[in-house]
């Protein structure tokens, strides 16, 4: 599991933080990589070339890592996700871990609202 964590807070690093898609990729997601997001097909190439324009192409947009979860094979983060032209959001990206490398993920995605209806943060 600690091999896990390390692994994936780098790849966080990489992906969310630095914005270096391809490079987040080829470090750590196998070839077999699934996807769970019913708008992405499966495989790693996919995600970079679907990924790519959002994080690297786009300069102004900003991911903010509120918290990282390791629980065994699965690692979750927690993301502020702003970008020009949309409404802030929250992200919660959940990988699964097979053999050292990244086999799955799930996305849940949700805007933050202008006048929420209670004081809590989302963060």
């Amino acid at each position: 599991m600690a091999d896990n964590r390390a692994a994936f807070e780098q790849f966080v690093e990489l992906f969310y933080t630095r914005k270096r898609v391809a490079e987040a990729f080829a470090f750590l997601v196998a070839d077999d990589y699934r996807q769970h997001n019913p708008n992405l097909p499966d495989g790693p190439a996919a995600a970079v070339e679907a990924l790519t324009p959002k994080f690297d192409g786009s300069p102004d947009a900003r991911f903010e890592v509120q918290r990282i979860l390791v629980d065994g094979d699965l690692a979750m983060v927690h993301v502020k996700a702003t970008r020009p032209g949309a409404p802030p959001a929250a992200v919660a990206d959940i990988y699964r871990f097979s053999a050292g490398r990244i086999v799955e993920h799930w996305d849940v995605l949700q805007p933050m609202p202008p006048n929420p209806v209670h004081d809590h943060p989302m963060f």
